[in-house]
C-alpha cells in the first residue's frame, strides 16, 4: 500500500486539500483501499482554510520522512516563501525515490526546493510569467494540465488537479481502477496531460493614440467574420500595403493576419460556449472561409476539436 502525504498549512485552499483526499481515500469507499493518507501540518495542529473554517491535524511533517507520494497543494499566493524544512525535506524524499507532486501554485514550493531545475513543469495559466521569471532555470510550459517528469508531477489550476491526482492512480493501478474511481466522483474519467488548458487568448494591445489605422481596426472588430485583404485595409488607411503591414505590427505586435485569425478564434469559442449552431455556421459566422479550415486552424491553437470545446463548457459531446 502506497503512503501518501499531504502538506496542510494556513490559509490553504479547502478544495486543493479535498481533491488528495477524495482521489487517493475517500473514493475508495466500499473497495480495498489502495493508499495510506496521511495530512501533516506544516504550521500547528490547527490550522484556517482559506474558506474561513479551521481543520485539526494529528502530526507535523514526520510523515514525510517515510512517505512514497507527497503532494503540495496549492500554495497561497499571499503566503511567504516555504519555510526551509519543508524543503529539506522535499529534497531528501525526492532523493529516496519519493514522488514529489505540485498541485496548481503547489509547483512554486517543489520549484523553490530546485527540484525542477532543468525540468519541465506547469502551473495555474495565470502565474505562467511570475513562475517563468522567477525560476529560470525550470522549462515552464503553461499549456498542459499537468506534466510527469517521473519522480516529480506538476499540474495547472483548479480543477486539473483532479486529472493529475487521477493520473497518479493510473499510473500506479491501472486505467480500470482509475476510471472507477472516476465514475465514483462522477468526473471525467481521462483528460491527458497533453490536453491545453482553457487559456484566455491573447489580444494585441490597443494602442492608446487613435490613428487612421486603429479607426480602420476597430471598425473591423465589429465586422470580423467579413473578408478583410490586406490591400483593401491599406487603401482604406491610405497607405501602401508595405507601410500597412509595417505600422500594424510596430502598433500591435503582430501580423494582421495573426491578429485576424485570434479575433476570429476567440468569437468561435463564444459562439461554441453560447450557442448550439452547428461547427460548420460557427465557422462561418466567425469568418472562416471553410468548415475544414476552421477545423484545422481550432485543433491547432487549442489542440482539441471544436465539438470537445463545446463539450467541455456544455456539457454536451455531440458531433454537429
Amino acid at each position: 500500500m502506497q503512503k501518501i502525504a499531504v502538506v496542510a498549512f494556513e490559509n490553504i485552499s479547502a478544495f486543493h486539500l479535498s481533491v488528495p483526499c477524495m482521489v487517493f481515500q475517500d473514493a475508495f469507499v466500499g473497495s480495498q483501499p489502495k493508499f495510506k493518507l496521511e495530512i501533516c501540518s506544516l504550521d500547528r495542529a490547527e490550522i484556517t482554510t482559506g474558506s474561513g473554517f479551521d481543520v485539526i491535524l494529528a502530526q507535523g511533517l514526520e510523515p514525510l520522512d517515510s512517505a512514497d507520494i507527497i503532494v503540495i497543494p496549492s500554495w497561497p499566493d499571499s503566503l511567504p516563501n516555504p519555510p526551509q524544512l519543508l524543503l529539506d525535506k522535499l529534497v531528501a524524499a525526492h532523493q529516496r525515490g519519493t514522488l514529489v507532486v505540485g498541485l496548481c501554485l503547489g509547483a512554486f514550493v517543489v520549484a523553490e526546493a530546485g527540484l525542477l531545475d532543468g525540468k519541465t513543469a506547469t502551473t495555474h495559466w495565470a502565474f505562467a510569467e511570475k513562475f517563468a521569471e522567477r525560476f529560470p532555470n525550470v522549462e515552464f510550459d503553461s499549456e498542459p494540465l499537468f506534466v510527469d517528469q517521473g519522480s516529480i508531477i506538476t499540474s495547472a489550476g483548479i480543477a486539473a488537479s483532479i486529472d493529475c491526482c487521477l493520473h497518479i492512480v493510473r499510473r500506479l493501478c491501472g486505467s480500470s481502477t482509475a476510471n472507477q474511481l472516476a465514475r465514483v466522483m462522477v468526473t471525467a474519467p481521462f483528460r491527458s496531460g497533453g490536453q491545453k488548458q482553457y487559456i484566455p487568448s491573447p489580444v494585441a494591445n490597443r494602442p492608446e493614440q487613435v490613428t487612421s489605422l486603429t479607426k480602420v481596426i476597430d471598425q473591423i472588430s465589429e465586422t470580423i467574420n467579413q473578408p478583410h485583404s490586406l490591400d483593401s485595409l491599406a487603401q482604406r488607411c491610405a497607405m501602401s500595403r508595405r507601410t500597412f503591414t509595417r505600422q500594424f505590427k510596430a502598433s500591435y505586435g503582430c501580423t494582421f493576419s495573426q491578429w485576424l485569425l485570434t479575433q476570429r478564434l476567440k468569437l468561435s469559442q463564444q459562439l461554441l460556449e453560447s450557442t448550439q449552431y452547428p461547427i460548420a455556421q460557427v465557422a462561418e459566422l466567425s469568418g472562416f472561409g471553410s468548415e475544414s479550415g476552421f477545423r484545422k486552424n481550432f485543433n491547432a491553437a487549442f489542440d482539441i476539436s471544436p465539438s470537445q470545446w463545446r463539450a467541455q463548457f456544455q456539457g454536451s459531446s455531440k458531433e454537429t
